[in-house]
């Protein structure tokens, strides 16, 4: 092999191999950063992994808000209308942060199925919910229509 041909060969060989390694390192960073939602149903059916860094959103559920006495602690109940999840936080709640208000908060589950929070977000103002809430809420209450539907047809073919 000539040997400039051979220079331009390793040339080549190390930006290939140069690239893969870049490649390779921004895929790892970028898969670390992946925050992936679930609604309090897919989480309480066991879809949700356990001690990796998820979403969950939903609404806050009424008369679930414990705050504990000189901590920052608070629990509170994550619903779709359809399932609930605990969830606790220790930290400064937003402002907008009440009762029947739509939340996402990001955190890991545990093994006994406790959402633990690092960070709450609440909704900004009533005319806006986060899309991945607002489309939890409408699955879970199609679900709850077509039960109630199912329900009603057999009631009524039983008399």
């Amino acid at each position: 092999m000539h040997p400039i041909r051979k220079k331009r060969l390793t040339i080549v060989g190390f930006l290939v191999a140069g690239l893969a390694i870049a490649v390779g390192l921004t895929t790892y960073a970028l898969r670390q950063n992946i925050n992936l939602f679930y609604d309090p149903t897919e989480i309480a059916a066991g879809n949700a992994p356990v001690d990796v860094r998820i979403r969950a959103g939903g609404m806050v559920e009424e008369g679930s808000v414990a705050r504990d006495a000189g901590t920052l602690k608070v629990r509170f109940r994550v619903t779709d209308y359809a399932a609930s999840v605990p969830v606790q936080y220790e930290g400064i709640l937003p402002d907008l942060f009440a009762e029947g208000q739509g939340v996402v908060a990001m955190g890991r589950l545990n093994d006994q199925g406790l959402f633990v929070a690092d960070q709450v977000l609440a909704k900004h103002d009533e005319n806006y919910m986060p899309p991945e809430v607002a489309e939890a809420l409408e699955r879970s209450s199609k679900g709850q229509h077509k039960a109630a539907d199912a329900e009603e047809a057999a009631q009524s073919t039983a008399y």
